[in-house]
């Protein structure tokens, strides 16, 4: 329970060694309604999340004793929390590496408090949806019902090929995520396949066909440039 009596939406992990980061964000995740928890290492948030658990990790990439992505590696031998990586670190393949390690998001520092909370939404949403066996996905005029393998488009369902509708389905889990080329490519051709990008790019574009009002400028199924594609989702 937080001190005005509500319930908290649970512990929320920040590792970062730049104090005014920690400072500048406790108080507005608090006020979100997290119990926020800090860490200034990658050892003593291994510790707290051991110890403690967390609903939430918003983490460093540059940590004194270790490279935050090795931080996101041992995080995901035992733990499906989700991981927003909050980084000076811009370089598309470093965001890529994060990710394809199991990341759940990656936003450049500096960000504002509201953007970062619809990302922490959006990591939240998605993990729920991915272990709660949720039927159906809805967004808009999208819908999704997944048992019967049915996409309905303004209640007119449309027709996918099996790698189609594969691709959508990889996004609806992530919803508000990005998910890598890489992601995309085992979950849709298989680890073992030879297919790159380009493969990812061309399959993209014939469901943007499909499901958007305008495929050249789609709402739906957002590229995010040289790493991969998101869902777009409510809080956005």
């Amino acid at each position: 329970m937080t001190g005005d009596g509500h319930e908290t939406l649970g512990r929320l992990l920040i590792v970062d060694d730049e104090t005014q980061i920690v400072r500048a964000l406790t108080p507005a995740l608090t006020a979100a309604g997290f119990s926020v928890t800090t860490a200034e290492s990658g050892e003593a948030a291994l510790a707290v999340l051991a110890g403690e658990g967390a609903e939430v990790v918003i983490l460093d990439l540059g940590l004194p004793d270790m490279d935050g992505k090795d931080v996101i590696q041992r995080i995901r031998e035992w733990s499906e929390a989700p991981v927003i990586v909050l980084s000076a670190r811009d370089l598309e393949s470093e965001k890529i590496a994060a990710l394809d390690l199991g990341a759940d998001d990656f936003v450049n520092k500096p960000v504002g408090v509201g953007e970062l909370l619809a990302r922490i939404r959006a990591a939240m949403r998605g993990r729920e949806r991915r272990f709660s066996a949720q039927p159906r996905f809805k967004f808009g005029d999208l819908e999704i019902n997944f048992p019967a393998r049915r996409v309905m488009i303004q209640g007119e369902e449309v027709r996918l090929t099996p790698r189609e509708y594969q691709l959508l389905r990889i996004l609806a889990g992530h919803a508000g995520q990005v998910v890598t080329h890489k992601q995309i490519i085992t979950a849709v051709w298989g680890a073992d396949s030879n297919a790159d990008a380009q493969f990812v790019r061309v399959l993209m574009a014939q469901l943007r066909q499909k499901l958007e009002a305008d495929p050249s400028s789609p709402e739906i199924l957002v590229t995010e440039p040289g790493i991969g594609y998101r869902l777009h989702c409510d809080d956005e």
